[in-house]
């Protein structure tokens, strides 16, 4: 009795889900009783899997949404913290900084709107739009660079897609500038009366 008494405490404390089945009986078997989960399916860990692939998705997508929304305005941005890191180092201080800075970007973004509209010369057209259109693939190669790390093993896939990006995002800065400054019909001493 007491060689069973003890392979039970052994039991008990090596495997604690191990238990005898009887004292007359002593072989160990593994499981319990109780009653058996009446789920067939793993509601939560389904759940949660579904809702964060749905949620990387959108997450990812938005991204995307943002980085082509904002190609148009990367030589602002870029003019922008050239003109804000000058005015600081010349003392404007912590409140002057970002106006000087918002009012260098914003005037670069009207104004190559502007020339780009007011400007019949297509070599200067063209000019402008290159201009907008560089930094923005800079920016973009960057960017997808970036992101390729996260499913691109080797380095010439990930150099592929980030040249790819940047054409892609170039073009759109590109297309988006010629959307923003759709050039109007300009006559000298001729007023446009319905301009459509």
């Amino acid at each position: 009795m007491s060689a069973v008494f003890s392979i039970s405490i052994e039991a008990k404390l090596l495997a604690p889900q191990l238990r005898l089945v009887s004292v007359s009986y002593p072989e160990l078997r593994r499981g319990g009783g109780g009653r058996r989960d009446q789920y067939i399916y793993a509601h939560g860990a389904t759940t949660l899997l579904a809702i964060g692939l749905v949620l990387n998705t959108l997450g990812i997508g938005l991204f995307c949404w943002a980085i082509f929304t904002l190609a148009v305005y990367a030589l602002p941005f870029f003019v922008a913290l050239s003109i804000g890191i000058t005015a600081y180092q010349r003392g404007a201080g912590l409140v002057g900084t970002p106006l000087i800075a918002t009012a260098g970007g914003t005037l670069t973004l009207v104004l190559g709107q502007v020339a780009f509209a007011a400007t019949r010369s297509s070599a200067l057209r063209i000019a402008i739009a290159t201009a907008f259109a560089v930094p923005a693939a800079v920016a973009g190669y960057h960017v997808v660079f970036a992101l390729s790390q996260i499913g691109a093993p080797s380095l010439a896939g990930r150099d592929v897609f980030a040249c790819l990006g940047a054409v892609c995002i170039g073009l759109t800065s590109w297309t988006r500038l010629m959307v923003l400054a759709k050039p109007r019909p300009f006559e000298p001493g001729e007023v446009v009366e319905n301009p459509s």
